[in-house]
Order: structure tokens, then C-alpha cells, then sequence
């Protein structure tokens, strides 16, 4: 998936932040080894998409997201961030194994 760049606003950032995540440790999460699929609960406005990936501190992260273009320059939006709770860490590493 490429992209050039975050579409953060007032709109996004106070929802992922509540959860105690920085802007900058979301980002993170996609600049590691991350793993991508279709939101089942996308109400089909935009495509939606989770993420489950680990931040700079080896956490695991759970993110909505979609993508939009502005300007002619593809963004990923975060809609919802947080961190992953033990059990819900165990069970994607059993899911990945």
C-alpha cells in the first residue's frame, strides 16, 4: 500500500489520541512490518481498513484507517487507534503462527 503522508485534523486526532497514542507512534506502526485488512464494519462511505502493527516501543497498535486523495496526493487517515490488549495480542500471534 503506498502513500505519501498522514491526514490528521481535528476531526481524527482527538479520537486516536484519548487512547493515550501520540502521532507519532501511530505513524510508526506503518513504518514497520504491519499487517492489512479489509474493516468488517466499513459502513461504505470510504473503505476502511485496520491495521495491527508494534510502535517504536515493540507495543502493539490496532488502527482504522482509510485513504484519501487531496491534492492528488494519496494520505492515510488514521479514524481510531489504540493499544492492543494482552489477549488480544496473544491471539493475533497465534493467528500469525
Amino acid at each position: 500500500m503506498r502513500f505519501h503522508g498522514f491526514d490528521w485534523d481535528d476531526g481524527n486526532w482527538p479520537k486516536c489520541g484519548r487512547h493515550g497514542l501520540s502521532m507519532r507512534a501511530i505513524e510508526s506502526v506503518f513504518g514497520r512490518s504491519v499487517t492489512i485488512f479489509d474493516d468488517p464494519f466499513d459502513p461504505g462511505l470510504e473503505k476502511r481498513m485496520r491495521a495491527i502493527g508494534k510502535d517504536e516501543q515493540g507495543h502493539y497498535i490496532f488502527i482504522v484507517f482509510c485513504l484519501r486523495v487531496k491534492n492528488d496526493v494519496t494520505l492515510l487517515r488514521p479514524i481510531s487507534a489504540r493499544y492492543m490488549h494482552a489477549k488480544e495480542v496473544r491471539h493475533y500471534e497465534q493467528q500469525k503462527s
